[in-house]
Formats: C-alpha cells, sequence, structure tokens
C-alpha cells in the first residue's frame, strides 16, 4: 500500500497571489467534499431501516444509495460455481486442461440472482455421522456413483449416500490404506504432521480418516466429468476446495503442508518440465513428504492392470525418481502400493545445485516471490526456502497441539508482526469466540460443522474454537497483508483470496460464515451486493453469519441481507463499542418458486 508524504510540496509562490488565501481555502473544501460524495456514492448499496431484534443500536450515518432486489436463479443453477463454470469451458483452451481453472466472469455477466436448493433439499446429516453418508437430494449426482461404483467411492441406498471408504487405491478400505502410511511415515502419529493436501481427492475419503488421527487435510479436486467431487466432501463435513494444477500457483504460500497426497490421480507429474511437482514442492514444507500411490509406483506388479507396458512404467518410475531427486526430494520409504519423499530440511541439497551449471529444473531466481500465489503462472523452477528461516522445517517445527499456540517465525515477515501481537491476538479472539457463542449457541454445537473465517489475520477464530466439533477455512484477503504463512505454520488451514470474485466452492457448503471489517477495507474496490450474493451462495439453508463490521456499514448490510432472505439482528460486540457491530444472520431455506425463471 502506498502513503502520502506527510509534507506537502510547496505551491509556486506566483500561484498563491492569484487567490486570497481565505478564497482558495473554500474552493478546496467545497472540492473536495463534492468528490467525497462521489467516491463514496460509487459502489455501496441503499439500504432502508431494519428492524432490531437485538439490541437497540442507532446508526445515524449509514451509506445512502439505492435500493436491491434480488430474484431466483433458475433450477438449472443449482450447482453454480461462478468461476469455475462449464458452461464457459469452451470459451477457454484445453492445453495442460485451462479450461478447468478459475475464469470469473465479468462485471456486466454478473448473476444477480438467488441460488435455489435442489428439490427435496433436507438439512445436512450432522457430524460425525455426516462422514459416512449424506442425503441424496443434498447432491443429486449419479454419474459418479455408476462409474466408480467397483471401487466403492459411495453407493446409492434409499434416500442417502453411503461412504464406505473404497478408492481406487483402497482396495481394502481407507483405514488400512492410511493405517499401512503410517508404518512408513512415524511422524503422522506423535503430532509431527497436522497439514496435509490431497490432489485429485475423490469424495475425499483419505482427508476424512486422516481427521481422526489429528491431521487436517484440504482435499483438492476440479469441477470435472466426475461431477461435485468437492461438494460430496463438504457435505460429508471434511475440508476441500476446487482446484486444479494446470497453468497457475494454488492459493496458497510457500512451506505451507506438512505432508503432500495423490492416490491415482492421474497428474503427468514429469510433463511440462515437472511444473506441477516443482508446484507441490513449492508449497510443501522442509522436511515434508510427499506420498504417492498408482502409476508408477509398483509398476513391476501392476503394469497389466494400467494398459500399458513394463518397460514404459520402468521408464515412467526412473524418470519420476530423477525430476524428484533434481529438486531435492530423497525416497524416503516404499512398500506396496504407497511411496514416500521427503523434501530436504536444509538448503545444502540447494546449494549443490547452484553450483551445477547443467542442473534443470534451475532454481527460481529472486525476482519470484515464492508466497505468490493468487493468479501467479506455473514456472519450471524450484523454489528453494528462504536461508533466514531456521524453525520453518517439519522437524523445527513444535509437534501438534503446541504449535496451535507457538509464535511462528514468520510472523515476522507481516509488517508490525512479533510475539506480543501474536499472543495478544490469541487473547483477543478468546474473548470473542466465549461472546459469539453468547449470542449463538449453535457455535460449538452439532449444528455447525464447516466454517469460513473470510478475512481472518493469523486465524485466532479458529484457534479458539479448535476443541469444538468444527473445522475452518481461513481465508486472507490477496491484497490485503500476508499473513497466510502464520496461520499454516500454526497447523490451521486456509487459502488466498479476492473477494470481488467468487470463492472456489459448490454452493451449500458452509454452516457459518465470519466476517471482520471486510465491507469496511474491500468497499472500494468490491461492490457490496455481489460480496453478499457470494455468501448467500456458500452458505447452507438455515446456516448462519455472524458479520462483525463498522458502524457505518451496519444497518446497509442488514437490509441487503433481507432481500437475501435471511433474517438479521443487531447485537453489541464484547466491548460495547459504539463504532463496531455485530450482525447475527441465518439464511432461511426456500425453494424456488418457477423452476425456469430468468437469471440476471
Amino acid at each position: 500500500m502506498k502513503y502520502k508524504d506527510e509534507k506537502y510540496e510547496k505551491a509556486e509562490k506566483g500561484s498563491l497571489k492569484v487567490l486570497p488565501k481565505t478564497v482558495l481555502l473554500i474552493l478546496l473544501c467545497g472540492l473536495s467534499f463534492y468528490l467525497g460524495g462521489l467516491y463514496y456514492g460509487k459502489n455501496i448499496v441503499q439500504v432502508s431501516n431494519v428492524a432490531k431484534t437485538g439490541s437497540s443500536l442507532d446508526v445515524d450515518n449509514s451509506p445512502q444509495v439505492k435500493s436491491v432486489s434480488f430474484s431466483e436463479c433458475s433450477s438449472d443453477y443449482q450447482d453454480y460455481t461462478p468461476c469455475t463454470d462449464p458452461r464457459k469451458w469452451k470459451k477457454y483452451g484445453t492445453h495442460r486442461l485451462t479450461f478447468m481453472e478459475r475464469h470469473c466472469p465479468p462485471v456486466f455477466d454478473r448473476k444477480q440472482c438467488l441460488v435455489p436448493p435442489p428439490n427435496g433439499y433436507k438439512p445436512p446429516i450432522r457430524w460425525p455421522k455426516s462422514k459416512n453418508e449424506c442425503w441424496y437430494r443434498n447432491v443429486p449426482y449419479d454419474w459418479i456413483n455408476k462409474q466408480k461404483s467397483n471401487q466403492h467411492w459411495l453407493k446409492k441406498e434409499g434416500e442417502k449416500f453411503i461412504f464406505p471408504g473404497g478408492g481406487t487405491m483402497f482396495p481394502n478400505g481407507v483405514s488400512a490404506y492410511v493405517d499401512l502410511m503410517q508404518d512408513l511415515i512415524p511422524e503422522m502419529k506423535d503430532g509431527t504432521i497436522r497439514t496435509a493436501i490431497d490432489t485429485g481427492c475423490g469424495v475425499a475419503s483419505w482427508g476424512g480418516d486422516l481427521l481422526d488421527r489429528g491431521i487436517l487435510t484440504v482435499s483438492l479436486a476440479p469441477r470435472d466429468n466426475h461431477e461435485a467431487q468437492v461438494q460430496f466432501a463438504l457435505e460429508r463435513g471434511i475440508p476441500a476446495i476446487l482446484g486444479i494444477i494446470s497453468t497457475q500457483r494454488l492459493p496458497f504460500p510457500s512451506n505451507s503442508f506438512d505432508m503432500a497426497h495423490c492416490s491415482r490421480c492421474l497428474i503427468p507429474w514429469t510433463e511440462f518440465g515437472g511444473v506441477y511437482l516443482l508446484e507441490i514442492h513449492r508449497i510443501l514444507r522442509p522436511g515434508g513428504f510427499w506420498v504417492l500411490s498408482g502409476p508408477p509406483v509398483n509398476y513391476e506388479n501392476r503394469w497389466k492392470g494400467w494398459d500399458t507396458t513394463v518397460e514404459e512404467q520402468r521408464s515412467n518410475y526412473e524418470k519420476l525418481q530423477d525430476l524428484l531427486s533434481s529438486m531435492c526430494f530423497k525416497l524416503y520409504a516404499k512398500k506396496d502400493d504407497i511411496a514416500v519423499w521427503q523434501k530436504s530440511p536444509d538448503n545444502m541439497c540447494y546449494n549443490k545445485l547452484s553450483n551445477d551449471p547443467d542442473a534443470y529444473p534451475p532454481k527460481c531466481d529472486d525476482s519470484l516471490e515464492p508466497d505468490s500465489a493468487w493468479y501467479t503462472p506455473l514456472r519450471p523452477c524450484v523454489v528453494v526456502p528462504s536461508p533466514k528461516l531456521k524453525k520453518t522445517d517439519l522437524e523445527s517445527t513444535p509437534k501438534w497441539p503446541e504449535r496451535l499456540h507457538s509464535t511462528p517465525e514468520r510472523i515476522s515477515d507481516v509488517p508490525g508482526g512479533n510475539g506480543g501481537l501474536f499472543k495478544r491476538d490469541n487473547s483477543k479472539w478468546k474473548t470473542r469466540a466465549k461472546h459469539y457463542k453468547k449470542l449463538l449457541p449453535a457455535v460449538g454445537s452439532d449444528k455447525i460443522r464447516n466454517v469460513m473465517d473470510m478475512n481472518t489475520a493469523y486465524g485466532g477464530l479458529a484457534a479458539a474454537l479448535v476443541d469444538d466439533p468444527l473445522w475452518v477455512m481461513n481465508v486472507v484477503s490477496s491484497y490485503a497483508a500476508n499473513t497466510l504463512p502464520v496461520v499454516f505454520d500454526r497447523g490451521l488451514i486456509g487459502t488466498y483470496h479476492d473477494w470481488c470474485e467468487a470463492f472456489s466452492t459448490y454452493p451449500r457448503t458452509y454452516d457459518l460464515l465470519h466476517v471482520d471489517g471486510l465491507f469496511t477495507s474491500e468497499n472500494q474496490r468490491c461492490e457490496m451486493k455481489y460480496v453478499m450474493l457470494e455468501m448467500d451462495r456458500i452458505l447452507r439453508p438455515n446456516a448462519y453469519a455472524i458479520i462483525r463490521e463498522s458502524s457505518y456499514f451496519a444497518d446497509t448490510i442488514a437490509s441487503v441481507a433481507k432481500e437475501l432472505r435471511w433474517s438479521c439482528r443487531k447485537e453489541k460486540t464484547e466491548s460495547e463499542s459504539e463504532s463496531e457491530k455485530l450482525l447475527i444472520c441465518q439464511k432461511k431455506l426456500w425453494f424456488s418458486s418457477n423452476s425456469t425463471s430468468e437469471t440476471k
């Protein structure tokens, strides 16, 4: 962010003689008032007064512009994902599946309608029962059931989908698969490994099993012909996000995950200069583990079932091993269908590579910011961990749960960040979370499972709720200070995002959205009605939003929420501040009154 210099340049003496200083001052004030009116009226939505069912708090200076109303989207938009919309795929290239990446609609093409639930939608089954079953009508997609029925990903029984824990590489069930993995990686048992990413996650059975073992996993899959993999995962209450490793970096900082996993995810790891594996290397913490099952691992016994030759698979395995060695991975363990490599815990290997002029892939130059990950192109080079970071490697990171409240080393990279600020932030969010539970008793109960903190700093809310039966997706604005590495260093998960665009998830996937000053900080860039429409798309029916905002915006937000068919009440904050208010909102369950209504 650019700041104005405190000293203004002096005007030329001759110009001050043209008008008396008093007249000049009046003209400048009038111009400032006029421009200010234009500026603040540009992106803010007009509201009417909201009946207050909570505390009686008058707001005198709420924004005043045109009112809004929202129609219903047609029923064929029930699974609408604006930035990964199959209706738009033909506009984009097929090279490296770029059409599956984020391509958000321009402002003139944005939908201004409410996404309906499927007919027959029911309140989701509550955690932990939801891990093993969900209502068919909530995710009414049969393709994945028919195509993967022999692999036991899921099966339809009456009104429900049942998740037996099978998978392409899980012939004995996901628990047996993870048991073998733990035998190969003892660090999965003692709190060393806390965060993981599963690329090509299927219905996220691997990530679901790891939750029971204290490992928090981001399950990643594109919107593809498997239909709603990510929606299935979130309906089950398992963390997941839409995404694909294609031409852009994944929306995570460098050196974040303790473990990465691919179970026959069919990513061509050795193609295009190894860029896909180089991206895994970037987001994996030094000393972290990469786990691969499926081709070409165990090719000696599996090649016949892969419609290939043993020679071809041997060559593929050797290419993979050479590529991993060139980016400082070492084979850690291997048994049956599972192979595990470990990323170098220090920079000694990278220093050797830098002295080899023929090394490929080369080290990235210093101009490539390692944490830049919002629409940042992939490049075929190795991101070398900063040598100034001495405690970010997996062995030096405190084990879970101690790491949750240990001051991360990377907080010093945040402007103004230090240990004292980190501890104060922890204390502040403990107090706030306690207050939230008084205002909304559903927090901490089985009514709320999937939570998103839409603009976190250090993951303080997630840390304060860590003992409750929920998980939190911590979102850091792509335009804010980069605090996401701190979130991951604490053993929490999150992503970068720009709220002027739609989030990478399906409709009806979160039970609670939390906002802390988002509209105040982003109103100059993002039009409020679109942000709130996106919140409505993401929220499940009967789910909640806790909106913490300046008094200036409180009534405005509440009135837009009313047009979204939410019920809201205004409450005081825990400090009873007059400059900041809380809105406790609930989205109502409704069904489309006109399945053929037009979208606008």
